[in-house]
């Protein structure tokens, strides 16, 4: 939800980010995610993953916070962090942490989110502020999960195929729709149908080459959880790039609002991860 002002009967978004742009910087930063990651775990162990995962959590608040025009930039800012914070701890410091913690931290951020609105002045758009923290808290909280995915041995090498899908399906949908996002999923949005089909063959492709990593056998569980996750991935990029465009859309008086393209960038690469990670890890448990 982006809350900086558009006039209400504007038919058609036009964004003034350069389709290059657009699409060749996420992709950049989601090499840089899946390295970070993945790459950490292998250095430092539990340390590193925590570390990963925090670094994800505040870059996706700051940029998230700077993008959508959240008013109560400070206040935004810190109930972000805090609730990034406070997840990672939630599933951390239990010696059998469960997923379903989190919703002591959901609960808490919303009533935190709600405070953070009702005390600053003037309270001008206060419900698109208020919905758009609260995402923000729900992403960070989601990207959490990435510990719990992790935190064995054999599910350090499933985490890390679920990652690369993940990537794979985000990079492939990137560099298609930069050369032919066609048809349109949404009007005045560069992506395709061409580049949502191919990410998720593609997510597919690579878990199903990865099915004998961390003891996941079986050709079809293997396709599942890879399309499942370049699913959920392509849908969440599309929507990420709406925000990026809406972001960037000129006004009715043809003014653009000035936003820094890597924090557009940072939220288009880092959103799917966050979608993603709780999805990854119900289906660790199933299949």
């Amino acid at each position: 939800m982006v809350c900086h002002d558009r006039p209400v009967n504007s038919p058609v978004l036009r964004s003034a980010l350069p389709a290059r742009v657009h699409h060749l910087q996420p992709a950049a930063l989601t090499v840089l995610a899946v390295a970070l990651v993945a790459g950490l775990p292998e250095l430092f162990g539990d340390r590193g993953r925590l570390g990963a995962v925090l670094v994800l959590q505040l870059g996706l608040v700051l940029t998230w916070v700077v993008v959508t025009g959240i008013q109560g930039f400070a206040g935004a800012l810190a109930v972000g962090a805090a609730a990034a914070v406070a997840a990672d701890l939630v599933l951390v410091l239990p010696a059998r942490p469960e997923l379903g913690d989190l919703l002591v931290v959901l609960g808490l951020g919303f009533l935190a989110s709600v405070v953070q609105q009702m005390v600053r002045r003037p309270r001008e758009d206060l419900v698109a502020s208020l919905a758009g923290t609260v995402l923000m808290i729900s992403a960070v909280a989601a990207l959490a999960a990435l510990l719990l995915l992790g935190r064995t041995h054999e599910g350090h090498d499933r985490a890390l195929v679920a990652l690369l899908a993940v990537g794979v399906a985000l990079l492939v949908g990137h560099l298609v729709d930069l050369v032919l996002p066609r048809p349109y999923l949404a009007t005045g949005v560069p992506r395709g149908l061409i580049g949502l089909v191919l990410s998720v063959a593609a997510g597919a492709l690579v878990a199903f080459l990865g099915r004998h990593v961390g003891g996941t056998a079986g050709a079809v569980p293997a396709l599942v959880l890879g399309a499942a996750l370049a699913g959920v991935t392509a849908m969440v990029a599309l929507v990420a790039s709406y925000v990026a465009v809406e972001a960037t859309a000129a006004d009715e008086d043809g003014r653009t609002p000035e936003v820094d393209p890597w924090a557009l960038s940072v939220v288009q690469a880092v959103l799917p991860f966050a979608a993603c990670a709780p999805v990854a890890l119900a289906l660790q448990m199933v299949l």
